[in-house]
Formats: structure tokens, sequence, C-alpha cells
């Protein structure tokens, strides 16, 4: 990828990331503003964040921490009880999760984990977890998300040596044979890798305009497989289910699925954004239509 590119740099710097993630979540401040185990918990983004609260929910209730829902913040349900309200946020300026921690109950424990310290976030959330190191000049969102769940990951107790070993592989190794040349993309997870494989057909999305969807693994072949053919790519992030790479053959696609921790596969996803984004002469910091944060006018 070209050194020129803000989002080349952010990319390849993940690892490192993950790692000063993984401090922060050992700091006792951290420990203090995130969700304790056994509060029922409600995880709020946009965007991106929104894919990376999904993946959050599913992993702390898989984990035995607690009842944990996530929601794009423009669709949490009014008047829902939670013992902390969780927001992610890149900017601190996106307008719908300002509204959403300022309508909350005062009494409600609410935390902000956000990449610039000097945005209005601040004022609203009780606690905030700032990540400042894993900040973006790039509009496309890559590792501050990645390491917003990295922390995330951290502070339920996992260890994510295997996970930055793995994202080191993918930012040295090639991408997989003939993907760069296909036209549509789908993305497969399953259980907490569905909101990655989400945000994987965004990141395709954003950066290279490119025909790319996302469904839960054992989902794609309720309809969405009559999509596929000798121009698609089939990228699962976890373990897919048996069977389904025969059937994806059959079609025609190509198959990528590979045994390495699934956000480090994320990892090889923007690489692939930003070869497509390339190869289309498209700026991929840049996005059409897109902006680094949604911040709306009052209509009132």
């Amino acid at each position: 990828m070209p050194a020129h590119l803000h989002i080349t740099t952010e990319t390849a710097s993940q690892p490192e990331c993950w790692r000063r993630a993984a401090e922060v979540a050992a700091d006792p401040a951290t420990v203090r503003a995130l969700p304790r185990r056994g509060e029922r918990v409600a995880v709020v983004g946009c965007g991106t964040s929104f894919f990376m609260a999904q993946a959050y929910a599913r992993l702390r209730e898989d984990a035995g921490h607690g009842e944990t829902d996530a929601f794009a913040a423009s669709e949490m349900p009014a008047g829902r009880a939670y013992d902390r309200v969780v927001a992610l946020t890149r900017s601190g300026t996106t307008t719908e999760i300002l509204e959403l921690l300022a309508a909350l109950p005062s009494d409600t424990p609410t935390t902000a984990v956000v990449a610039d310290p000097t945005t209005p976030v601040m004022g609203l959330a009780r606690d905030v977890v700032v990540l400042d190191f894993a900040d973006e000049r790039s509009v496309v969102q890559t590792r501050f998300a990645t390491t917003a769940v990295a922390l995330l990951r951290a502070h339920l107790g996992e260890d994510l040596d295997r996970a930055i070993a793995d994202a080191e592989r993918a930012l040295a190794e090639p991408l997989p044979a003939g993907i760069a040349q296909r036209d549509q993309f789908t993305f497969l997870g399953g259980g907490w890798t569905t909101g990655l494989a989400a945000e994987a057909a965004l990141k395709m999305r954003e950066a290279s305009l490119s025909w790319a969807e996302t469904y839960p693994a054992a989902e794609y072949r309720h309809g969405p497989i009559a999509i596929t053919d000798e121009r698609s790519a089939v990228w699962v992030l976890g373990t897919p289910p048996d069977g389904l790479e025969a059937q994806v053959a059959a079609t025609g696609g190509l198959w990528i699925a590979r045994d390495r921790d699934p956000l480090a596969e994320l990892v090889a996803v923007h690489r692939l954004a930003v070869d497509v984004a390339l190869r289309h002469g498209l700026d991929p910091d840049a996005p059409r239509h897109l902006t680094r944060s949604v911040i709306l006018r009052s209509t009132a």
C-alpha cells in the first residue's frame, strides 16, 4: 500500500495499538470505567462503532460477564433500564451519541470510549476511556475501531498475544490470490464475528465503492448464496459452517477461511479495501459523501 495514504499508516499501526490497548485495559481507572461482571449493559455506536458494539456485546455475554445489548445510537429503545451504557465514538462529536447520552436518566452510569479527549462527549459521559494513540486522520475508520475491541477483549480477560501476532502476519503476507480482481464481496461471521463481518463489508463499500454484503454464516445458504458466481469472493471471519466451502466452490466463488484471529482478518480486509480502491482510481482516505463525524443540524 502506498505510504502517503493516512489509512495505510493507520492500518499498519494496529498491532502496536492493540498492545497499548492491553496496557490501558489493566489501568485501575479503566477497570473502574468499564462494565463490571454481572452488570446489565447496553453498548451503542454509529456506523463502524455500532458493528464493534455488536462484537463486544456477544463477546461479553459469551464470557459470562452479563446480559449485553448493542444498538445503533439512534435505535436504542427508550425507557429500558441498564446498569451501564457504553458509547463507542472515535470523534466524540457524533450527534446521535451526544443526544442519547444527554437523554439518559442522570443516575445511569455511562462510559465513553473515545479517540479525541477535547470533544463534547467528555462532558456527557460519567467515565471516559481515551484511546488518543489510535485516533485517525483518514475518514475511514481502521485502527480506532479494532483498538476499541482489543481494549474490551483485554478487559474481559483475553490474552491478545495471538491476535497481535496474527495481525502482524495479515500485514506482512500477500492478500489471498485473485481476490482484488473480484467484483463482489461477501463477508460471513458467527457469534461475535458477525459484527466484524458487517464492518468488513462496510470498509469495502466506503473505501472502494465495492458491492459488498454481509450475513451470519449459517444464514448465507438461506438465499444470499444466489448472488455468488465466478466474480465473487466469500470471506469468513471465524469458523465456517460444515459443508459451506463446497457449496461456494460449486458457484465459482473464491472461498477464504483461515485459522487466524478474526480481528486480525479484519486488518487484512483493510488492506484489500485500499488495494481495490487504488485499482479503481479512488482516494480511500476521503470517500465520496462521507465525513469524519456525522454532525446533524438541529431542526428545532
